[in-house]
């Protein structure tokens, strides 16, 4: 008994010391990798009866989870938990297994136990230990020792993920900060070397420079804290050779480089050497995924450019690539801006990628062939209105009064029908009047012949010439009281019926009458097309009020005075109908097309547009 006492006190001696010496390095952890083996190194003392234990962690880029501590050493082969630690990943749940990985523990066999690590949903890794033999109750004590130890690494991950979210907020507000500087000056030169300015001060750098591609070559555009510089000075051509190496690369280059290899940054080398840079480094500015220009950072002391900073540069360099070539682009003339056009269009259609663009250009050109090829009717189109071949006038034939109207405007008429009718009660006071002076003329007329007074008798029948012309006026007047139509036709103008009673002037028209049978064209070409038009050509009119009914004309006279309407001059054409409808009516409206002859698709659809061009050339030109 003494001996075995003495053995467990030993034994528990060795733990104490092992479980001290855990605590120490725990409480002393420089890294993550020395924290866990500490923490995994305390949970087993702790524990107890551990045969071996294993910490993985991730997920790497990959979606991995490496194992990052082992326990009691990292030479001994933990191979036997991996399947243990795979179910605890999936399940994302403690669980307690048998020595087989898969079976229910029994109480006289070893127990493998997991625990997942999960911080806010996410998944970090899992711990995994190799218990002896145990009660069910010391069982049950691992397992909660092992849910309470598992806090120090939920706040250790806590921890770093807010580090990482302080540090991507803090290159965030660089990012932001440096767009802000670049946007509010107009700039480009101006806004290149805030930039450099800026960026040189937020990254602790001794010289930040810009450049700009133009014919695959860089041109060093800002240099931070200098104004004015000659392209000719040495530090300007090897920034610019530096430059270079980043366009003819494609890539970021960082020299010295952190993985020792520098091929290919010979520029940047004589750089540094040339300057005594400890650190170069140069992401290119991206615009659409292409280069359109350079960013050099330079650091004669401090710190070299770690991987952080270097990602930074990079996103830095996506962004302001926009930017800048956005306000270089501004200042660029017309001409420059259509030949970069041109340019672009060029790399996309011959070059290689972009099939869509290539296919619209093949299926354009096709149709420029087909229409420099085919032909087609050549027509001018103008405004038309049918109107009647005759149109009668029906006028007032003396000064007098409306008494009755028994049309209006769209009422057919027959020849003789009675179309108003004109007040004739002064007319007839005026012939009683006329009348009963002629007879008393007549009376004395013969009381002269009786007394044989000659001298009294020639002036009598003067005087009885003139009344008697006077009646016969009146007579003729009363006779032209009623109009009536002229012809069977369709009233084209006149509404009197609102207008009874009122006074009317000798030769007012008040009504028109045009006939049925019988009608004309008259269409409103345009000035740039009447040199085409002749009397004799065809054509086709289109109305309104008619439109499945193309109606057939042919162009009679060309009236050589022109009119103007909307801002533009129209000739007036008179064309014949050759099978007129028989619904057609005088005054419809619709479109004519005059044919003149075959003529290529291509020219029909674009002459006017060349025409057009050509005015405003020889307008506009000195």
């Amino acid at each position: 008994m003494s001996s075995t006492a003495s053995i467990y006190s030993i034994a528990a001696e060795d733990h104490a010391r092992a479980e001290s010496s855990a605590w120490a390095r725990f409480s002393t952890a420089k890294d993550q990798a020395e924290f866990c083996a500490s923490w995994l190194a305390i949970l087993c003392a702790q524990i107890g009866r551990v045969n071996g234990g294993l910490l993985v962690l991730g997920p790497d880029v990959d979606g991995g989870y490496t194992p990052v501590a082992m326990w009691p050493d990292a030479s001994r082969n933990l191979q036997y938990l991996t399947s243990a630690a795979e179910r605890t990943l999936r399940d994302r749940q403690g669980i307690v297994l048998g020595a087989d990985g898969t079976s229910t523990p029994a109480p006289d066999q070893h127990t493998h136990i997991g625990y997942p690590i999960e911080v806010a949903g996410a998944l970090h890794g899992a711990v995994v230990l190799d218990l002896a033999p145990v009660p069910q109750s010391e069982l049950q004590r691992a397992l909660r020792l092992l849910h309470w130890a598992s806090a120090w690494l939920l706040d250790l991950f806590r921890q770093r993920m807010l580090q990482e979210r302080d540090a991507r907020l803090s290159r965030t507000g660089i990012v932001m900060d440096l767009a802000a500087t670049a946007i509010q000056e107009r700039q480009f030169t101006a806004s290149a070397l805030a930039v450099a300015n800026e960026l040189a001060a937020r990254l602790n750098c001794d010289r930040v420079s810009i450049g700009i591609e133009k014919s695959n070559s860089i041109r060093v555009k800002a240099i931070s804290h200098t104004a004015v510089f000659d392209r000719r000075m040495r530090m300007v051509r090897l920034i610019g050779n530096a430059m270079n190496e980043v366009l003819d690369l494609d890539t970021a280059i960082v020299h010295p480089s952190q993985d020792n290899d520098d091929v290919g940054a010979i520029a940047h080398a004589e750089l540094a050497r040339e300057f005594d840079d400890i650190c170069v480094c140069s992401v290119p500015l991206l615009e659409n995924g292409q280069s359109i220009g350079v960013l050099t950072l330079e650091r004669i002391s401090g710190p070299v450019f770690d991987p952080e900073t270097v990602e930074l540069c990079k996103t830095i360099g996506a962004m302001l690539g926009p930017i800048l070539e956005l306000k270089r682009d501004n200042e660029r003339g017309v001409l420059r801006r259509i030949g970069g056009a041109v340019q672009i269009g060029t790399m996309a259609l011959f070059g290689p990628r972009h099939p869509g663009v290539k296919l619209i250009a093949l299926l354009i050109a096709g149709i420029v062939a087909f229409l420099g090829l085919a032909t087609g009717q050549y027509r001018v189109s103008a405004k038309a209105v049918v109107e009647g071949a005759v149109q009668r006038a029906s006028v007032a034939p003396f000064d007098g009064y409306i008494a009755e109207s028994f049309v209006h405007a769209g009422d057919r008429v027959e020849a003789g029908q009675v179309l108003v009718r004109l007040d004739d009660r002064d007319l007839k006071l005026e012939s009683g009047r006329y009348q009963s002076q002629l007879d008393e003329l007549r009376r004395k007329q013969r009381q002269a012949l009786a007394a044989q007074d000659r001298a009294a008798m020639v002036v009598l029948a003067a005087q009885i010439h003139q009344v008697e012309a006077e009646l016969a006026l009146v007579k003729d007047k009363l006779t032209r009281v009623v109009l009536r139509a002229p012809f069977n036709g369709v009233v084209v103008s006149g509404d009197l019926r609102q207008l009874l009673g009122t006074p009317v002037e000798q030769g007012k028209i008040l009504f028109q009458i045009a006939p049925l049978d019988a009608y004309r064209v008259i269409l409103q070409v345009d000035e740039r097309d009447i040199s085409r038009v002749e009397a004799g050509q065809k054509g086709e009119l289109a109305l309104e009020g008619l439109l499945n009914n193309d109606i057939a004309f042919v162009v009679q006279s060309i009236t050589p005075v022109s009119t103007a309407q909307d801002g533009r001059n129209f000739f007036r054409v008179e064309a014949h109908l050759l099978n007129p409808s028989f619904r057609l009516r005088p005054g419809m409206e619709g479109i004519g097309k005059i044919s003149i002859d075959q003529r290529r698709l291509i020219w029909i659809w674009t002459h006017s547009l060349v025409e057009w061009t050509r005015t405003w050339v020889w307008e506009h030109a000195l």
